[in-house]
């Protein structure tokens, strides 16, 4: 009896904890890109964000990174679970490396940011030598986000997208915006950075349907008890 209770116990409490997950996941990895991005605005000289007060939006970035990679990490190890029995092997592999890659690579532009706002403080008499570096830095955190980083996002929608049709697990019409989003992504990745945005706000809709039919399940629960 307590094993099953448990059991029932988890299959209830998982789509809330999901949803949890990708709630705050959407909401710092959000605030994390606008930090980045209106640290390097268009038009300004290649390297000379790095020189300014607003380099040190880049370190607030940094901290809230990580923050955002356990609630991602969270998200799709419960996303995941909930597949259970239907999980095919090969779209969930594909899923969570691109998941796994999508975030290493945030990581590593969080920490590029971070690591050229030091060394902007630590140089600052020296800001002669420091902007070449900077303009690398500042290179290598564009292409990393918006060429790399969201191509993996895009992946990581469509293989999610595909198991929902072949599952149903979600609703259709998730699924169809899911593959638009994401085909967008891939092909328009490297007009805006503002792009990047449209990652975590599918992430914020997909939360709350879980978040939703949470709601549902425990409403059963109520009424079967009743």
């Amino acid at each position: 009896m307590a094993e099953n209770r448990s059991s029932t116990l988890k299959s209830l409490t998982t789509p809330r904890a999901a949803a949890a997950a990708g709630v705050a996941f959407a909401v710092l990895f959000g605030a994390n890109l606008i930090l980045i991005r209106s640290s390097l605005p268009e038009g300004a000289q290649p390297g000379s964000q790095w020189l300014d007060a607003a380099s040190g939006k880049m370190k607030i970035a940094a901290i809230l990174m990580p923050f955002a990679g356990i609630s991602f990490l969270w998200f799709i190890g419960v996303v995941r679970d909930g597949l259970g029995r239907l999980e095919d092997r090969f779209f969930s592999t594909v899923f969570l490396g691109s998941g796994l890659l999508f975030l290493a690579m945030m990581f590593v532009t969080s920490a590029i940011g971070a690591g050229l706002s030091a060394s902007n403080a630590a140089l600052a008499h020296n800001t002669a030598g420091y902007t070449d570096v900077a303009t690398f830095g500042q290179m290598v955190v564009l292409t990393l986000s918006k060429t790399y980083a969201l191509r993996m996002a895009a992946v990581f929608m469509i293989s999610l997208a595909t198991i929902w049709l072949r599952t149903g697990l979600m609703p259709r019409w998730l699924v169809y915006v899911s593959y638009l989003l994401a085909v967008a992504l891939l092909i328009a990745s490297d007009v805006s950075m503002w792009l990047t945005l449209g990652f975590p706000v599918w992430v914020l809709i997909v939360s709350l349907l879980l978040l939703a039919r949470a709601g549902v399940f425990d409403a059963l629960r109520e009424e079967h008890k009743l």
